[in-house]
């Protein structure tokens, strides 16, 4: 009987032996989702520090855009109130 039972187990569960090459392949999937998602949300990080970044660079640019823009106007105002006194 426990030869029977035994027969029994196998073909309804099967030998661990069968199905544990499929667990480590499982195993191997599952980490490498995991560091692919640990890549992507670092990726994610740093492209928003870089977008970051870029908006801060941008504002400073059109200050400085706008700082020479006064700059030529105070310029010209100024030689032509030289013009006029």
């Amino acid at each position: 009987m426990a030869e029977r039972g035994g027969l029994a187990r196998r073909s309804v569960g099967g030998s661990r032996f069968l199905y544990d090459s499929f667990d480590a392949a499982q195993a191997r999937i599952e980490a490498s989702e995991r560091v692919a998602e640990a890549r992507r949300e670092a990726l994610d990080y740093r492209l928003a520090r870089i977008e970051a970044g870029l908006e801060r660079l941008e504002r400073r640019l059109w200050l400085a855009v706008y700082g020479v823009a006064a700059a030529v106007l105070l310029h010209g105002a100024l030689a032509l109130l030289d013009l006029a006194g």
